[in-house]
């Protein structure tokens, strides 16, 4: 996901009671648009808090059955005057905005098994109970906004502390997969390429943080970062698993396994075929455990001298989306 086409002025605004009223008009248009499998829609964001100053953008989760079926109503959204943003950097997600020049509507949708769900409401109920959080909430965004008036990721960054010191206070413990974006996730997934994977001080494949075809996906436990992966895409719908590592304190606990399924279940909602690896002597018997089995391929950009050699893949098939969080 890159934030580099938003170029909008930041601007933070005092609470306006009418953003209930736009988000109730909304909300019956959209859950139209979606149809049966939408089950319900949720006012969520600063919008959603009665008293918070916020960006004047009314944030909306619709709550649907099957997420990949949001994708056949794309153009009924359009003609909304929505513009459809893919997943835009969280697995599982569909994001639509609405007004190019002059932002009005942002929506994210959820399948309903997703824990994201539960991380906006938790938010959102936990700023309308807690006055002085959502205090220094507004503080820190006038801060913020004055501070990076056109920087949409600096301006993301400065509130990621906050929020995340917000998700341990509300009790969210759901686990969440999402692309590489804030200074503190690349931070995290440096060190665990360095901690697990790299035997010199220097990572030669940084180069693959801005590729096309590759992605780096963080793993959250509440709001620690605990694990992460880096994917390549391949031709003929194929993907390589270059790194999947779990923090050390969290390595016993079986999170590898959900983080490899959830990892198989969002390639396969991508349209890939294949997942290839070449483990290393340490993880081989994991992914042989895993229904991993021999499956040569040609790998000619990365070193393969911390192999064991025995290249083995994973078909993908409609298995892989019955998997859940």
């Amino acid at each position: 996901m890159s934030f580099s086409d938003e170029k909008r002025k930041i601007e933070v605004i005092e609470y306006d009671p009418q953003w209930s009223k736009l988000f109730e008009l909304e909300a019956k248009r959209v859950k139209q648009a979606l149809g049966c499998n939408c089950i319900m829609v949720h006012h969520i964001g600063s919008t959603s808090v009665p008293g918070l100053c916020a960006k004047p953008i009314i944030d909306m989760l619709p709550v649907v059955r099957d997420i990949q079926e949001v994708d056949k109503v794309t153009k009924v959204m359009e003609s909304l005057g929505y513009e459809a943003k893919g997943e835009y950097g969280i697995a599982f997600r569909r994001f639509f905005q609405k007004g190019k020049n002059t932002r009005t509507h942002n929506i994210h949708v959820y399948q309903e098994d997703d824990p994201e769900i539960s991380r906006y409401l938790k938010f959102r109920d936990w700023m309308r109970s807690h006055t002085g959080d959502a205090e220094s909430y507004a503080k820190l965004k006038l801060e913020l906004a004055a501070k990076f008036p056109h920087d949409i990721l600096g301006y993301c960054n400065g509130k990621d502390a906050f929020v995340a010191k917000i998700d341990v206070k509300d009790g969210f413990d759901g686990y969440r997969i999402v692309q590489a974006l804030t200074d503190r996730e690349w931070s995290a997934v440096r060190n665990l390429r360095q901690q697990s994977f790299l035997k010199s001080k220097v990572d030669a494949f940084t180069w693959t943080f801005t590729h096309k075809d590759h992605i780096h996906f963080v793993f959250y436990k509440n709001a620690e970062v605990v694990g992460y992966v880096h994917l390549q895409f391949l031709l003929e719908n194929r993907a390589v698993l270059r790194i999947l590592v779990i923090d050390k304190h969290y390595h016993n606990l079986g999170i590898e396994s959900q983080f490899l399924r959830l990892c198989e279940r969002w390639l396969y909602h991508q349209g890939f075929k294949k997942l290839l690896i070449q483990p290393s002597k340490e993880t081989y018997k994991f992914y042989i455990g895993h229904g991993y089995v021999e499956m040569p391929f040609k790998d000619l950009d990365f070193d393969e001298s911390d192999s064991q050699g025995i290249k083995i893949g994973k078909n993908l098939t409609i298995d892989c989306n019955l998997l859940n969080y």
